[in-house]
């Protein structure tokens, strides 16, 4: 009901997981290896001159210290076939987050998710503290996308798995 307003910290967040959002991965080659971690918080067309995207961060993320180094970033958005791997590409364990899941590895390091339904090679433009997360500016420096895959998109606090048809 739109006339009754909730202040309740647990419902203000329960509501904000009912928003659809696409699933990224951000990935780089990092002393060597592919590093990954994964986001809900992907926005595209923050700005087309300069192309822009963000993301937010946990402050408590212990994988975003070693990608905010790396001097280019892969961003995958998800395609509907990644999505018995979320848990996996999110899981605490670095070292397997990857394993069995095909990715190729750009020259500039940027490192990209094969079936995704697009590709961002991206450099971080700024960082922006908010609340318990930082916002992260992106500047887009070149796209690759597959229009026959849909996007895989989390909805609701249960984290359905909702596919976004890639033709209208």
């Amino acid at each position: 009901m739109h006339d009754h307003f909730i202040e309740d910290p647990l419902d203000i967040r329960e509501a904000i997981a009912e928003v659809p959002s696409v699933v990224a991965a951000i990935a780089a080659c990092v002393d060597g290896s592919p590093v990954v971690m994964v986001a809900t918080s992907f926005t595209v067309g923050v700005s087309y001159d300069p192309p822009l995207a963000t993301i937010a961060v946990q402050h408590s993320s212990t994988t975003w210290p070693d990608l905010a180094a790396a001097p280019t970033l892969g961003i995958s958005v998800l395609g509907d076939g990644h999505g018995p791997h979320t848990a996996q590409l999110a899981s605490r364990d670095r070292a397997r987050r990857l394993h069995g899941i095909e990715y190729v590895a750009a020259g500039s390091g940027a490192v990209f998710l094969d079936g995704a339904h697009s590709w961002f090679e991206c450099s971080v433009e700024g960082v922006h503290r908010a609340g318990d997360h930082d916002i992260v500016v992106l500047r887009v420096i070149r796209v690759a996308r597959d229009a026959a895959r849909s996007a895989l998109v989390w909805h609701r606090p249960a984290r359905s798995r909702v596919a976004v048809d890639a033709q209208p």
